[in-house]
């Protein structure tokens, strides 16, 4: 061995110095690691970021699009955790030391991987969402906020739970505890936790969605909103009417909005005076006031019975999707009815109205 390899050896040797129990040449391995991982993780984030980003967004494939969203819900503190993961490979912590660094590392890894898999949730989703719509359902963002809603208080209670286990707790115990504590607090807020469950059966069996017309007992409105506990309706004359969700699906509901067709019904009263061959031509005059307005399909027109002082015509006509304007609805029967008024004052028939007859005797 010559002189100047055993000066380098002994200008080495300080590497091997014990320090907090430790070599220096583990401390500098460790922080070599630490700064490599802190460093090195953003590096590749923004490089993968930066190589998605430069496809067009509609050119994107799904894989691409999740990837991106998982990376951007990537939380700095999981980094600087993993960094701190890495550097302790090198070292020979105290036991103290070393419980409470795992349990931040178990932690942190656990609310991350929470994270992620609500982001997966939430991107699928999405996607349901956008297909929807592009078949021309544009009323799903209640369900869609339900269920992350959901998504995101079993996500993080699991991954609670798993971290828990994972630091050596017995959680069959805490779960038991936990269930006879559930019990508890359910009696406590059952109105809330049944407001819970009754806008989750309403995201999932989808008695209504958004932007639907309903009549609940004397309300009637559109869905604006539809909440974890409470469903909001824009009314005809024009308030906000909030209404808890269990109070909703306890009620019978009418969904106006899924009406393929609405069906029109009144009645005429024809004055006793007309002559018969004039009444024989009223369901005619009707059927051909009817049918002469666009979007209307006539039923009948016929005699019902006999009034105090009137004939008591019975007419029905459909006007097919009356939602997709709610006042067309009106505008047809204004017309109708128009049409109808015309066509009888041309033939002369006479409306009913009521009459008293007064009988004078002379004496």
């Amino acid at each position: 061995m010559t002189a100047g390899t055993e000066k380098g050896i002994r200008s080495m040797e300080w590497l091997d110095d014990i320090f907090l129990g430790n070599p220096l040449r583990s401390w500098a391995m460790a922080a070599a690691a630490f700064v490599g991982v802190l460093v090195l993780l953003p590096v590749i984030r923004g490089l993968v970021i930066a190589r998605v980003r430069r496809i067009r967004k509609e050119d994107r494939p799904p894989w691409a699009q999740l990837v991106l969203l998982l990376i951007t819900r990537t939380r700095r503190l999981w980094v600087f955790v993993a960094a701190l993961y890495a550097a302790e490979h090198f070292l020979v912590l105290p036991d103290r030391v070393e419980k409470i660094s795992t349990a931040v590392i178990v932690v942190v890894a656990w609310l991350q991987a929470a994270v992620w898999g609500v982001a997966m949730i939430e991107f699928l989703l999405r996607k349901r969402q956008a297909r929807l719509e592009a078949e021309g359902d544009t009323r799903q963002s209640g369900s869609v906020s339900v269920l992350m809603f959901v998504a995101r208080i079993v996500l993080f209670a699991l991954a609670l739970l798993l971290a828990l286990d994972n630091l050596g707790v017995n959680i069959t115990a805490l779960v038991a505890g936990l269930g006879i504590g559930g019990i508890a607090i359910a009696l406590a807020v059952q109105t809330i936790l049944g407001d819970l469950l009754a806008s989750l059966s309403i995201t999932l069996d989808k008695p209504f969605v958004e932007g639907d017309w309903l009549r609940i007992d004397d309300i009637e409105g559109t869905v604006e909103h539809i909440g974890v506990k409470s469903t909001r309706l824009r009314s005809v004359s024009g308030e906000q009417v909030i209404l808890s969700n269990a109070d909703l699906l306890r009620s019978r509901v009418r969904n106006m909005g899924r009406m393929p067709e609405r069906r029109a019904l009144f009645q005429l009263g024809v004055a006793y005076e007309t002559p018969p061959a004039l009444l024989a031509e009223v369901p005619k005059l009707v059927e051909h006031a009817v049918t002469g307005v666009a979007g209307t399909r006539f039923e009948y027109c016929v005699l019902r019975g006999f009034g105090d002082s009137a004939l008591q015509y019975e007419v029905v006509y459909f006007v097919p999707n009356p939602t997709t304007a709610r006042n067309k609805f009106i505008a047809i029967g204004d017309e109708v009815n128009r049409r109808i008024h015309a066509e009888f004052s041309q033939r002369g028939i006479a409306f009913a109205y009521p009459t008293r007859k007064v009988i004078v005797k002379q004496p």
